[in-house]
C-alpha cells in the first residue's frame, strides 16, 4: 500500500483547481489507483458523491428521495441499507446548535453536523478498518473544555488510541485535514475556539470544506473515506460555503431567528441536544412559516431566497418514491421544502409521496394532529404565506399520497380530515418504546420493506386504495363512506 495520502498540507494554499493522484486500498480488497480532480466552482461528481456508475446489480433496487434531518431518520439508515442502496438523502445545512455552531462561528460556512452524521450512517463496515474510521469520525470530545482540548491534540498528532486499526493512508489522508482544520482555527486568533462536546467528524468535514472551499468537494471526499455505497448520495439542499440562517414566523407575528433557538434553545450551552418537547418552553403561538434570513438579520425585512441544488430537483424527477421522513416538522424537514422549484416538482410526479408521521410531539409541533403535519409539508411547498408572485395553489395529495403511523404514537390521526385533504391511504405500522429517548420509536423499515416493489403501490395508489403484501404488522385505516 503506497505512503501517498490525499490530503492538504497545512502549508498550501486553496486554489480553484486540485488533482490528488494517490493509490489506496479502502478497508477490503486489493489496493487501486485513483485519480480525483476537485473544481470548487463546478463539482457535478462531488454533487453526487459518487465515483463510479451504478452497477448492474443494483438497477433492480427501488430509487427512493428522502426529506430528513440528521438525527430521526438515522435509525432507519442501516435498515435501508438492506433494501436499497439508491437512496438520495436530501438534508438541510442551517443547524446552528452543538460543536456545529462553534465551527460556523468562528470559520463560517454552512452546517455540516446533518451530512456527516448521515455519511457516517452509511459508511461501511464491513472490515475493522472501516469500522475504526466509522468510530473515529463518529467520535465526540469530553464536555470539559480542557479535557476536550488536550484529547484533540492527540487525535491530530496521531497519537489516540483511536488511529489503532487505521492504516497508514487513511490515517495520514484524515490527519491532513484535521490539522488544516486546525490551523484554520489558529489564524482566528481574535475568537476562542471550544473543542467541548465537538465532533471529530465534522472537524474533518470543516477541514476538507474550507480547504477545497466547495461543499460539495467536502461530502464527495467524506463520503469515499467513509466508503458510503456509490449509488447512495448524500445532498445538501442548498450546495454554498455561505453560512445560511434560518428563521420562522409564528402565528402571532413574532420572528425567532436561528434553527436552535426555534426548536431547542440551549442558551449557548455545549451540552449534548435534549428534543423532547417538555426540556423547552413552549412557543407562544404555531409555527406559520420556515424562511431563510441574511446572517445579521433579525426581521421579516432580512429574509433571503438561496437556490436549491439542482441535483435535488434532478432526483426528484426521476426516483421511484418521495419520503418526507419522521423528525424536527420545521426545522429539519421544511427548510428543505420552501426553496424554489422544489414543490413545482415534486407535484408533477405521479410517484408514491410517504410522509412518516413522528411518534411524539416536540416544541414545534405541540397541539398538532396529522393532518397539521400534511398541512405544515403543503404550505411549505406551496410556498403559501411567502412572496405571492411565487406561491402554488396545488392541494395536499399532490405532495403527500400515503401516511404511516407509528402504532402506540401520540399524534392524533383525524381520518377525516385527512380524507378531505385527499389522502386515503394510513396505514399503521409497529413501533417500540425507546428507553433512551423515552419515547415510542417506529418500526419504519419494516413498513419500507412491504412497499416493495414500488411499481406495485403506484399501481395501487392510482386506484385509491393500498395493497401491502405480507402485512401480518400493518393495519388499514380507511376513512368512513
Amino acid at each position: 500500500m503506497a505512503d501517498s495520502y490525499l490530503g492538504p498540507s497545512p502549508l498550501l494554499k486553496p486554489s480553484s483547481l486540485y488533482t490528488f493522484p494517490f493509490t489506496f486500498s479502502p478497508f477490503s480488497g486489493s489496493p487501486r489507483s485513483l485519480s480525483f480532480s476537485f473544481m470548487a466552482s463546478n463539482c457535478s461528481s462531488a454533487r453526487h458523491c459518487n465515483c463510479s456508475s451504478t452497477s448492474s446489480s443494483t438497477t433492480h433496487q427501488p430509487s427512493i428521495l428522502v426529506f430528513s434531518g440528521g438525527t430521526a431518520f438515522n435509525g432507519v439508515v442501516e435498515e435501508l441499507k438492506n433494501l436499497t442502496t439508491r437512496v438520495a438523502h436530501v438534508l438541510p445545512v442551517s443547524d446552528d446548535g452543538g460543536s456545529t455552531a462553534e465551527i460556523v462561528r468562528v470559520l463560517g460556512g454552512p452546517a455540516v453536523g446533518d451530512i456527516r452524521s448521515r455519511c457516517l450512517r452509511l459508511s461501511d463496515q464491513s472490515t475493522s478498518e472501516a469500522r475504526a474510521v466509522r468510530i473515529l469520525l463518529g467520535h465526540r470530545l469530553p464536555l470539559d473544555p480542557r479535557r476536550a482540548k488536550s484529547e484533540w491534540y492527540e487525535i491530530v498528532e496521531g497519537s489516540h488510541e483511536l488511529w489503532q486499526d487505521v492504516s497508514k493512508p487513511y490515517r495520514e489522508t484524515i490527519r491532513a485535514f484535521l490539522a488544516y482544520f486546525q490551523d484554520q482555527i489558529l489564524r482566528r486568533s481574535d475568537e476562542h475556539f471550544c473543542f467541548s462536546n465537538g465532533s471529530i467528524g465534522n472537524f474533518f468535514f470543516a477541514g476538507a470544506r474550507i480547504f477545497f472551499q466547495s461543499l460539495d468537494a467536502a461530502i464527495f471526499l467524506f463520503s469515499r473515506v467513509s466508503e458510503i455505497p456509490a449509488e447512495s448520495f448524500v445532498l445538501p439542499v442548498i450546495s454554498t460555503n455561505e453560512r445560511l440562517t434560518l428563521g420562522c414566523e409564528l402565528s402571532d407575528g413574532t420572528v425567532i431567528r436561528g434553527q436552535n433557538e426555534i426548536s431547542h434553545p440551549t442558551h449557548g450551552s455545549m451540552q449534548p441536544i435534549d428534543k423532547d418537547a417538555s426540556s423547552a418552553p413552549a412557543l407562544p403561538s404555531r409555527i406559520k412559516r420556515i424562511f431563510y434570513m441574511s446572517s445579521e438579520g433579525s426581521n421579516l425585512l432580512h429574509e433571503v431566497f438561496p437556490t436549491v441544488n439542482p441535483t435535488v430537483l434532478e432526483q426528484l424527477r426521476s426516483v421511484d418514491c418521495i419520503v418526507f421522513g419522521m423528525g424536527s416538522l420545521f426545522t429539519s424537514i421544511c427548510p428543505s421544502l420552501v426553496l424554489l422549484g422544489v414543490g413545482e416538482t415534486i407535484s408533477s410526479q405521479t410517484c408514491p409521496k410517504v410522509l412518516l408521521l413522528n411518534g411524539t410531539h416536540d416544541r414545534e409541533t405541540g397541539g398538532l394532529s396529522a393532518s397539521c403535519f400534511v398541512t405544515a409539508i403543503t404550505d411549505a411547498l406551496n410556498r403559501t404565506y411567502g412572496d405571492p408572485h411565487n406561491c402554488l395553489k396545488n392541494p395536499p395529495n399532490k405532495y403527500v399520497n400515503t401516511l404511516l403511523v407509528p402504532k402506540k404514537g401520540q399524534i392524533p390521526v383525524d381520518i377525516e380530515s385527512l380524507a378531505s385533504q385527499g389522502i386515503f391511504n394510513v396505514v399503521t405500522v409497529d413501533s417500540f418504546h425507546d428507553p433512551k429517548l423515552g419515547k415510542f420509536r417506529s418500526l419504519w423499515h419494516r413498513s419500507v420493506l412491504k412497499f416493495l416493489p414500488f411499481a406495485q403501490l403506484a399501481t395501487d395508489l392510482k386506484r385509491n386504495r393500498l395493497f401491502v403484501r405480507t402485512c401480518r404488522s400493518i393495519t388499514i385505516q380507511r376513512p368512513p363512506h
